[in-house]
């Protein structure tokens, strides 16, 4: 396709849509609003359709990629293959030269010469896209001020300053002007999806708003961004609150004749920062997959009417430390089998195969440890033979550990509900905790017996089976993946990891040993 040919916005209504007019509002948070591809494929499945997109810090990478020709699943895919160091990039050594006064701790270089273009972000394409209007937030330093610039009229430069945050980049020189990340006077422009005429706003968020104020000065700048970022959002939402109440007396507002209604799609619990994601402890595969089930589960409980215009649309759970670490595993799996022997054999026969990459969190290690079905959280995503690499799931069960009738025998459960064609399956899948004739400790503990059922969860019929193991390679990358969370200092962290090796040290024993 030539790149200055119009081409139609993922997401745009279709000729004649008499749906309300809906706006798609992508906030910032950093590398992180790799999230926001997760929520776009569970927004692509419901068929919604939106008139307006906005985006501000991170959130307008996101757009870019709509605006560019990307589809949510294409999206994705470009995510999870972003060698997401590209993002950093020094200024040169003599920048730094200047001591206390140097421009930034790094520059733009890797996002402008790597970033964009691994993400498919294209100006000409952007400028020239068609069935929406999208608009890019950028701060005017000069003037102190939040300017939405339309999709037609994005440049490179503007692209750049969008995601400029102070401190970390320098400000981007455009029109004679300085531009930089908006996330300090503005996280998300909703008051611009109004002006637009939104009678439905769909704002997709990733800040965090938890109630813990936590020592560090790492810690005291993500609350500066999160305290400003939240703060001018519930503004905002005073002046909507303000105008639907004129909108329902009969009062002309932009064109709206009935209240404007919110959605909020966000994590329940915060997202693990941006050196979280540098270092690998979680990957964009995961944040996707946080998306994804964050939007399903939002999808299928909400209103019509929307939620309360109130700073409780974006809370977010208490920090608990914990554990996350990731698993994969894959083995012989066939569609038609009910059993899993049956599956693996005739899966090995026809050379098919399925894998489950799954994110594990135990978001707090006391209670978890405290309850009897040992129940953490599953997310993440399911390869099955023809019908895709990388299905998102939703609605994830994991438990360790857990106690069955028999007392000499526990099952580790993993369990997802995914989305093929349309019509919503379940893979249900647990190990075997058992001391068998032999050694059979690491044989119990790597291998996995699953069934699919159609439906949406495991009461529905069997429409496939297998075993699927976790090799050695996959457990030393699970190994090397297990970290603590929301530890406070070092000490804390290593106490949380040793805490939880003790409890499966000691499970095993009980089980294989006592």
């Amino acid at each position: 396709m030539n790149a200055t040919q119009s081409h139609r916005v993922w997401g745009s209504p279709p000729a004649g849509d008499q749906g309300p007019r809906r706006a798609l509002v992508l906030a910032g948070g950093g590398m992180r609003v790799a999230y926001q591809a997760g929520v776009l494929q569970a927004l692509d499945e419901a068929g919604l359709c939106f008139h307006h997109a906005d985006g501000t810090s991170g959130g307008t990478l996101n757009l870019a990629m709509l605006f560019s020709g990307l589809t949510p699943t294409a999206m994705a895919d470009r995510w999870q293959t972003l060698p997401v160091r590209k993002f950093v990039s020094l200024l040169p050594l003599p920048e730094y030269l200047r001591g206390p006064n140097v421009p930034a701790l790094g520059d733009a270089d890797g996002i402008e010469r790597h970033v964009l273009p691994h993400l498919g972000i294209d100006v000409a394409k952007i400028r020239a896209a068609t069935g929406m209007v999208g608009t890019f937030n950028v701060c005017n330093y000069g003037r102190k001020t939040n300017e939405a610039i339309p999709h037609a009229d994005v440049e490179l430069p503007l692209l750049v300053a969008g995601v400029s945050l102070p401190m970390l980049m320098p400000a981007v020189t455009w029109r004679g002007a300085s531009y930089v990340d908006a996330v300090w006077i503005k996280d998300a422009n909703l008051m611009e999806a109004v002006k637009r005429g939104a009678e439905e706003i769909w704002l997709v968020w990733c800040i965090g708003n938890h109630p813990q104020y936590l020592d560090g000065p790492f810690n005291q700048y993500v609350h500066m961004i999160e305290m400003s970022a939240n703060g001018v959002l519930f503004e905002e939402f005073d002046r909507i609150r303000d105008l639907n109440e004129r909108i329902a007396r009969g009062e002309p507002a932009y064109g709206q004749t009935r209240p404007i209604r919110l959605h909020v799609i966000r994590p329940a619990v915060p997202l693990p920062l941006d050196p979280d994601f540098y270092v690998n402890r979680i990957d964009a595969a995961t944040l996707i997959s946080l998306g994804y089930a964050d939007a399903k589960t939002y999808l299928e409980t909400r209103s019509e009417a929307g939620i309360a215009w109130t700073p409780e649309a974006t809370a977010m759970q208490a920090l608990r430390p914990g554990i996350a670490f990731r698993e994969t595993m894959e083995g012989w799996f066939h569609l038609g089998s009910t059993e899993p022997h049956e599956g693996a054999a005739r899966g090995k026969a026809a050379g098919t195969k399925l894998a489950l990459h799954a994110a594990i969190y135990l978001h707090d290690l006391d209670a978890f440890v405290e309850d009897a079905d040992h129940a953490g959280h599953l997310t993440g995503r399911v390869a099955v033979p023809g019908w895709g690499e990388a299905l998102p799931g939703w609605r994830g069960k994991f438990n360790l550990f857990t106690p069955t009738n028999d007392p000499t025998h526990k099952r580790m459960v993993y369990e997802l509900a995914f989305v093929h064609d349309g019509q919503p399956y379940y893979l249900a899948g647990h190990k075997d905790v058992r001391d068998d004739p032999g050694f059979d400790l690491l044989s119990d503990t790597t291998t996995l017996y699953i069934t699919l059922h159609r439906g949406t969860d495991a009461t529905g019929p069997v429409v496939g089976a297998g075993i699927l193991k976790l090799s050695l390679g996959e457990l030393t990358r699970l190994l090397r993946s297990l970290h603590a969370i929301n530890g406070e200092h070092l000490g804390q962290s290593a106490a949380l990891l040793a805490r939880f090796g003790q409890f499966f040290a000691g499970a095993l024993w009980e089980q294989y040993v006592a």
